[in-house]
């Protein structure tokens, strides 16, 4: 029996053959899905829903800011330590180091309130230092010392956008003598 040599040469078309069949087989194969396992929905109750409306709720919705916590702690008098003897009708620029103990930044929303005492000229509502939680910032009020002769306490507090008072108060003392 005689055996028949193969040469590469013979083997070329053979081969591009089979190739060429292959990837037109691979070209109608549908794509593979890329969609992710979802489960099979969960069986559906035979019982059906109530058709009674049930209660609602008395708690009102949380703002979005409600995850923040406001606080102001008073750390010292910059200016005009208490009890400074002041001349009558002088201007005083009193200056507190204050620092932000919460988690809220303050903003233009955030306000300072006179709360006790006298407002020695000074406007009752002024805006709060802006202040990121953690910072330590100077509260600033111009005030104008009493004519009259005495001892004067000007009590203030920092109220967040709600109008809700937080922190530490505080104040200015002043005794005014000729």
């Amino acid at each position: 029996m005689k055996t028949k040599k193969m040469d590469i040469q013979s083997l070329i078309p053979w081969t591009m053959s089979i190739f060429l069949f292959l990837l037109t087989l691979s070209a109608c194969a549908p794509a593979p899905s890329r969609t992710p396992y979802l489960p099979p929905p969960p069986a559906q109750n035979a019982t059906p829903p109530p058709t009674a409306a049930l209660p609602r709720s008395t708690v009102e919705p949380l703002p979005p800011d409600a995850s923040c916590t406001n606080d102001l702690a008073f750390i010292a008098d910059l200016t005009i330590p208490d009890y400074t003897v002041v001349a009558p009708g002088s201007l005083l620029d009193k200056q507190w180091l204050v620092q932000n103990t919460g988690t809220c930044n303050w903003d233009s929303r955030y306000r300072l309130r006179y709360v006790g005492g006298y407002t020695l000229g000074a406007p009752e509502e002024q805006a709060l230092y802006p202040a990121v939680a953690g910072a330590q910032v100077t509260i600033r009020i111009l005030f104008t010392a009493p004519a009259e002769a005495g001892e004067y306490v000007s009590i203030w507090q920092a109220f967040d956008p709600d109008g809700l008072p937080f922190g530490d108060a505080f104040l200015i003392k002043i005794i005014v003598q000729p």
